[in-house]
C-alpha cells in the first residue's frame, strides 16, 4: 500500500534501492562514480558556523536552448536478479547543480496553476528555516545567470526571467520581506521542487521549508516539521532500520558545502497527473494508496516517473537544500528506446516484496511487465546487439 513517505522517502534519504548488474563484464558508470562524502570538523549539533565557501563561477550551459535542448534521458534502473538497498549518491560540478531544458515552459506552467490551486500546502517555510530558504534563493539567482544567460540575467534587486517577463525581487522592503514565500520564489525559477532540512539541538534534521509543486504523491502538509527518522519510520521504508538510517544520518552530519551529490529513482504511475497522481486518490482525501488506483489498466495509461535528486548544505545557514527533478514519460515512449524495455523488465522483477508493495507493483506489473516484454522480444528479433549497451546507454542513462 502506498504511504505518504512514498515518494518523500526518496527525495530525504538521499538513498537509492538499487539493481546490481549481475554480469561478467565490467560496468561503465556516467557522470560521475559513487563518493564518499568528506569528513567535517566536530561541531555541537544544532550550531553552524558560517563558511567562506562560494561555489565557482558556473560556465553556460552549451548552447543552451529554451525550445531545443531536450531533456536529459535519464533511465536509473539496472538488471536483476537483486535488488539492494544501499547507497546511492555521486559526486556532480557545483555547475550540474540544476537541469533546465525544452519543457521548462511547461513546468511553469504547471507550477503556476498549482500555486494559484493550493498555494500555502505547498511551498510553506518556517521562521527558523527562513535564513536557510533566503540563502537558497541567493544562491539561485547567482547560479542561475551564469549557467543559463539566456534565460536568466541578474538585476539590482534580484534575477529577471528574460522569456516570462517576470522579475524576482530578492531584497524586499526596509525590514527584508519579500512579496511571497522564498521556497515558492525559488521554485518558480527551475523546474524543481525543492526542499530544505534543519538541524536542531538533538541532532535531527527536520523538514522545515519546502516547496513542492508537483510531487506525484506525497503533501508538503503532512510530514512539514518532521524529523527525517520520522519520516521514514511512518512511511515504511523497506529495511530502513536495518541498512539506511545510521548512513543516512551520518551522511547528513558529514556533508560539507564544498560538495554536491546527486542520485536518482524511478516510479511508475497509472494517470498522466505530473503535479498528483490522481489515481492515487484526491489530493485532499485523509488518506492516499496504491489500494484505489485501478489494477491492470491499458498500457498507454502507465507513466515513468523519475527523480533527478541534488543535495547540498547551504554555506552561510548550514540548511541542507535539495532539488528534485522530475522526468516524466509515456512507458510506450520510453520503451521504443533501445535497451530499454529489457532492461526495465529485469528491474521491476528483482524488487523483493517489500519494495514491490512499496513502490505498488500488484496495481500494474502484469501489464507492464507483458509489455516491456514483448517490445525487448521486438528488439532482439531485429538484431539489438546486446553486447554494446553499457558503451550506447551507461547508468543512468
Amino acid at each position: 500500500m502506498l504511504t505518504l513517505a512514498f515518494l518523500f522517502t526518496s527525495i530525504l534519504a538521499a538513498l537509492v534501492l538499487r539493481s546490481r548488474r549481475c554480469r561478467s563484464r565490467a560496468l561503465v558508470t556516467r557522470p560521475s562514480t559513487p563518493t564518499q562524502v568528506e569528513k567535517s570538523p566536530p561541531r555541537k549539533w544544532g550550531h553552524w558556523q558560517p563558511s567562506s565557501f562560494r561555489p565557482p563561477p558556473a560556465d553556460p550551459y552549451p548552447d543552451w536552448s529554451i525550445t531545443e535542448t531536450k531533456p536529459l534521458p535519464y533511465r536509473p534502473f539496472r538488471y536483476g536478479p537483486r535488488y539492494n538497498v544501499t547507497m546511492g549518491l555521486r559526486r556532480i560540478q557545483h555547475e550540474d547543480w540544476i537541469e533546465l531544458d525544452n519543457e521548462f515552459p511547461k513546468y511553469h506552467a504547471a507550477k503556476r496553476a498549482r500555486i494559484a490551486e493550493r498555494g500555502p500546502k505547498a511551498c510553506k517555510t518556517a521562521p527558523e528555516a527562513y535564513p536557510a530558504a533566503l540563502e537558497l534563493l541567493q544562491e539561485f539567482t547567482e547560479y542561475l545567470p551564469q549557467r543559463y544567460p539566456s534565460l536568466y540575467q541578474k538585476t539590482e534587486r534580484g534575477i529577471k526571467n528574460l522569456w516570462s517577463g517576470e522579475e524576482f525581487d530578492i531584497v524586499g522592503d526596509d525590514k527584508g520581506r519579500l512579496v511571497e514565500d522564498p521556497m515558492q520564489m525559488a521554485a518558480r525559477l527551475v523546474q524543481d521542487d525543492l526542499a530544505i532540512m534543519i538541524e536542531k539541538e538533538d541532532g535531527q534534521y527536520y523538514l522545515l521549508a519546502g516547496a513542492t509543486l508537483l510531487p506525484g504523491f506525497w503533501r508538503l502538509e503532512d510530514k512539514f516539521g518532521m524529523a527525517l527518522s520520522e519520516i521514514h519510520t511512518s512511511g515504511d521504508v523497506p529495511q530502513y532500520r536495518e541498512k539506511l538510517e545510521k548512513g543516512m544520518m551520518n551522511f547528513f552530519r558529514r556533508v560539507q558545502p564544498q560538495e554536491v551529490v546527486a542520485r536518482n529513482n524511478y516510479f511508475f504511475q497509472v494517470d498522466d497527473g505530473l503535479g498528483w497522481s490522481w489515481s492515487i486518490g484526491p489530493e485532499d482525501s485523509p488518506e492516499v494508496s496504491w489500494s484505489t488506483a485501478e489494477k491492470n489498466r491499458a498500457i498507454e495509461h502507465h507513466y515513468f516517473r523519475s527523480e533527478r535528486q541534488t543535495l547540498r548544505r547551504l554555506p552561510k545557514s548550514g540548511g541542507v537544500a535539495f532539488t528534485i527533478r522530475t522526468y516524466f514519460h509515456p512507458i510506450t515512449a520510453i520503451a521504443e528506446e533501445d535497451y530499454v524495455p529489457g532492461r526495465l523488465a529485469s528491474a521491476v522483477r528483482s524488487w523483493g516484496d517489500d519494495v514491490s508493495r512499496y513502490k505498488g507493483k500488484d496495481t500494474y506489473g502484469k501489464v507492464l511487465l507483458e509489455y516491456l516484454d514483448m517490445k525487448h522480444q521486438e528488439q532482439l528479433d531485429r538484431g539489438l546487439d546486446m553486447g554494446r549497451e553499457d558503451e550506447v546507454r551507461a547508468y543512468p542513462y
